[in-house]
């Protein structure tokens, strides 16, 4: 994960498994609110889960490791996780149609 100098990081998720219709959206919400991550997460076509954040580098890190478990009623197989460049226009995080 790679830190700008304002302590941020940025990072870019597909999240693969029984991630659609077990609620991981509002749990990947819920996680990031409590973090003070920013970003969004929608569902995608192919059954996985996308999601788009950044924040305080620790907090981001403890966010993906909770994608990595998800909700209960989700089974998480692979989360596929890029680092991105900072965009810092995030204001909160939502769940995108």
């Amino acid at each position: 994960m790679s830190v700008e100098k304002t302590g941020n990081t940025a990072v870019h998720a597909r999240v693969y498994g029984r991630v659609q219709g077990v609620g991981f959206r509002f749990f990947v919400q819920a996680q990031a609110r409590r973090l003070g991550v920013r970003g969004w997460v929608r569902n995608e076509y192919d059954g996985s889960v996308e999601v788009a954040c950044e924040g305080p580098a620790d907090s981001v890190k403890r966010f993906t490791e909770r994608l990595r478990k998800g909700p209960a009623g989700a089974r998480v197989d692979h989360v596929a996780l890029s680092t991105v460049p900072v965009q810092g226009f995030y204001r909160g995080f939502t769940i995108e149609p």
